[in-house]
């Protein structure tokens, strides 16, 4: 017998790609996460493309410009828009460098370190005994020291490069991950779809990676945005205090230090890295309370609820 658009095999595909449609069109009515995922997507472009956009060589030093003001101040030209440092460059070409920097830096740690943590919270989820204990005791004592001060001791003794500060980050990063994983593998073990495939012999890998897996990659992902945000900030402390992106190479953080010294004749130094990286926190925040509200049932009718109790507000007045 041949399919037709009501059998079950049909409508399947149907419903996946309505999916990603329906993700996009609860989005859009969203006004703030559509301006953070905007601002956060021109970043992803500038860090993308600013060989062939920037303006000037980050590193080109032109002592006659240096500490020009922005374009629509007095003195100001718009050949560097956002103004000149102490050393003549351009501070808007830096600060499409220091994207560039930031986010290669943040997704690369997100990425190892989620990766490695929530390979152990499944493992010490589904194990169980004393591995689970061994795993989240270690969790305990990493989690119990200072994420900064442990990194400032790591470069002091290793020296500072960009490779350094990625292991340093993804190793005080995926404690999070595993700990979360954790959690929620424990509760969803006992779940009927898990205990189904356990009695028809499906192995552990595969009931980890084609059913729990699947099921715990909403609050995964909000807790990956969460982290990319905390990741940008970290960053950018450790190169303001020097043990991060050192010169000639640029970063938001680098830029606030090199600055500082300078912020009362020429604000703007400080002032536009640290928008930059503001608004990328901001906007990370953003998104992820959004991607939290849309994968969680109970906050979706919660949502649902408020909106329903305003339109019908509305129609009593």
């Amino acid at each position: 017998m041949s399919l037709t658009a009501n059998s079950p095999s049909a409508s399947r595909p149907a419903a996946r790609r309505r999916k990603p449609a329906g993700l996009l069109s609860e989005l859009l009515g969203d006004r703030p996460a559509v301006l953070a995922t905007g601002f956060l997507l021109l970043i992803v472009f500038v860090a993308i493309l600013v060989p062939l956009i920037v303006p000037h060589d980050p590193a080109a030093q032109a002592l006659r410009a240096r500490l020009d003001p922005p374009a629509w101040l007095a003195g100001g030209s718009w050949s560097h828009v956002l103004g000149t440092d102490n050393l003549g460059r351009d501070v808007l070409s830096r600060i499409m460098y220091g994207a560039r920097t930031s986010l290669s830096i943040s997704l690369t740690v997100c990425a190892i370190a989620s990766t490695f943590g929530i390979a152990m919270g499944l493992i010490a989820a589904y194990v169980g005994g004393r591995t689970d204990t061994i795993l989240m005791r270690i969790v305990d004592t990493q989690l119990s020291f200072p994420d900064l001060l442990l990194a400032l001791t790591v470069l002091t003794v290793l020296g500072s490069s960009p490779v350094t500060v990625v292991i340093i980050l993804s190793i005080s990063g995926w404690m999070v991950y595993a700990r979360m994983t954790r959690g929620i593998v424990v509760s969803a073990r006992h779940e009927g779809y898990v205990e189904a495939a356990e009695l028809v012999g499906c192995s552990m890998p595969r009931i980890i990676l084609r059913h729990i897996l699947p099921n715990i990659a909403a609050p995964l992902s909000t807790l990956l945005i969460l982290e990319f945000a905390r990741v940008v900030l970290a960053e950018a402390a450790l190169s303001f205090l020097g043990m991060g992106i050192q010169p000639p190479a640029t970063s938001w953080g680098l830029d606030i230090a090199l600055g500082k010294d300078h912020v009362f004749g020429a604000w703007w130094l400080v002032t536009f890295p640290g928008l930059a990286i503001a608004l990328t926190i901001l906007s990370a925040n953003v998104l992820a309370a959004w991607a939290r509200v849309t994968t969680d049932p109970q906050e979706r009718e919660k949502r649902f609820a408020r909106t329903v109790a305003r339109r019908s507000g509305s129609k009593r007045r």
